[in-house]
Formats: structure tokens, C-alpha cells, sequence
């Protein structure tokens, strides 16, 4: 499948998750409080996580192609995110910085390591790209939800967000170890995609609007589908038909171990 948005659209969706992030993180009253959404971290670990794995992409994205994440990408060393709230903001904001600027200077074909080797997304730099628009823009949710003022993802943020999940995290070719099914999931925005999962594993696709539908049916807006995935809301939290066990199947299921 090809891409939904072009390189330079992408550099501005993680820019502008990124400002959403720092303005989530600036209006909280207290960043030693739990975030329940990720249960493990404060609000202020959560935004050293958001800054170390900026400056780690960028690492990562500088050292090109290779089969092992380079050796000096490890957050051990990286600084520690400042606790003054000027200084933390703009210590996210040159994180982000850098992840942007070896992205530009890499381009969206260069390749890079990645973890996904067996997915339908490339090993590259744009590739990487891609993936980092939903992992700043659900930790910006997980905040703002801490906040009583969770919003939406933004439409072109989840429509490309589920492209990305389906093509990246769902999609591997390690046989399907369960009874072979197809899943059709419908944004409210107009796209649609169908997975299938059989013998050799997991692959996206568009759907056709003609198409027979699947065994299992999902329909709901664009974000609401990018938050089941990440966990962040239930399954029933969407329109559902026909069984919904392939999907929690699929939920389940580690095609590495």
C-alpha cells in the first residue's frame, strides 16, 4: 500500500503532535502524578520517555542501515529531562528537534534499523517517520485525559495513524497460527482496509467499496480506532459485526515469540 500523506506532511504532523505534547504537559498542575493509561510512569517519566526516544530515533535514523539499533542510542546516557517547566519544555522541544533533523537530512528512502523487519513498512527513515506520529500523538491523549480534556486525534493524524498500525504493527509474514479470517475496518473519514490472516500471516490491503465483507466487520472514527489499538479504549467501543474473535485473537498474539 503506499503511503497516505508525503514525507513533508508527515515531518509536520510529528512537529505539530509534538507542540501538542509540550502545551498538554505545560497545562498540568502536577507531573509527579500517575498516568493511568501508563500506569508505570509519572507524567514527568512520561516526558522523559517522549524526549529520550526522540533523541534515540534520531540516533538511529543519523547511523543509516544496519541490523542492530547503534550502540549509542541507549537513554542511559542521554540527559535527564530538567525538572523547571521552561527548561523541560524547551528540552522536549529540541528533542523533537533533532529526530526532524536527521529525518530531513536522511529523506524518506534511506534506510535505517528498525524493528519491524517482518511487517509490509519499509526499513527506512520514512518508515520510522510514519511510526512516530502515533506514539507522540496517544501520549499527547494519555496526557491530556489526566488533564479532563482528552480530545480526538486529529482526523489526518488517525486516518494515517491506522494505515501505519495495520501496514506496521499487525501486518508480518509468521503463518497465522489460527483459523484463517479477514478483517474489514472502516474509518468514519472515508478509508477502508481489510486484513487477512492465514498461512502466510497478516497483510493489509484496501478494500474495494464492492468488497463481500469479512468475518469480523469494525467501523468508528479514524482516532477511535488508532486508540483501540494502543489500548486505550475497549473493543465495544466501536461498531462491531460478525465475530470479533480474529481481532482478539490477533490482539493476543506474538508472532515473535
Amino acid at each position: 500500500m503506499q503511503n497516505i500523506v508525503e514525507f513533508p506532511e508527515v515531518l509536520r504532523l510529528i512537529e505539530d503532535r509534538s507542540a501538542a505534547f509540550r502545551a498538554a504537559i505545560a497545562a498540568a498542575p502536577d507531573l509527579d502524578v500517575q498516568v493511568p493509561t501508563c500506569p508505570d510512569w509519572t507524567l514527568r517519566e512520561l516526558a522523559q520517555h517522549l524526549g529520550d526516544g526522540r533523541r534515540r530515533q534520531a540516533a538511529i535514523v543519523a547511523a543509516g542501515p544496519g541490523a542492530e539499533p547503534p550502540a549509542k542510542t541507549s537513554p542511559k546516557g542521554a540527559p535527564t529531562a530538567p525538572r523547571d517547566r521552561e527548561a523541560l519544555d524547551a528540552w522536549l522541544a529540541e528533542s523533537t528537534g533533532l529526530m526532524l533533523d536527521a529525518l530531513r537530512e536522511a529523506g524518506p528512502d534511506r534506510g535505517c534499523w528498525t524493528w519491524w523487519g517482518r511487517s509490509q513498512a519499509p526499513e527506512t527513515s520514512g518508515a520510522l517517520a510514519r511510526h512516530q506520529i502515533q506514539e507522540i500523538a496517544v501520549h499527547t491523549y494519555d496526557v491530556q485525559l489526566i488533564l479532563g480534556a482528552a480530545q480526538p486525534l486529529p482526523a489526518d493524524v488517525a486516518v494515517e495513524g491506522v494505515d501505519e498500525f495495520l501496514t506496521t504493527v499487525s501486518a508480518t509474514t509468521v503463518p497465522w497460527p489460527f483459523k484463517p479470517a479477514t478483517i474489514d475496518l472502516h474509518a468514519a473519514e472515508g478509508r477502508s482496509w481489510r486484513l487477512t490472516l492465514d498461512a502466510s500471516g497478516v497483510r493489509c490491503d484496501g478494500l474495494a467499496a464492492d468488497a463481500e465483507p469479512g468475518d469480523m466487520v469494525m467501523r468508528g472514527a479514524a482516532s477511535d480506532l488508532v486508540l483501540y489499538f494502543y489500548d486505550r479504549i475497549p473493543l465495544d467501543s466501536l461498531e462491531n459485526s460478525g465475530t470479533t474473535e480474529p481481532m482478539e485473537q490477533l490482539a493476543e498474539w506474538d508472532p515473535t515469540a
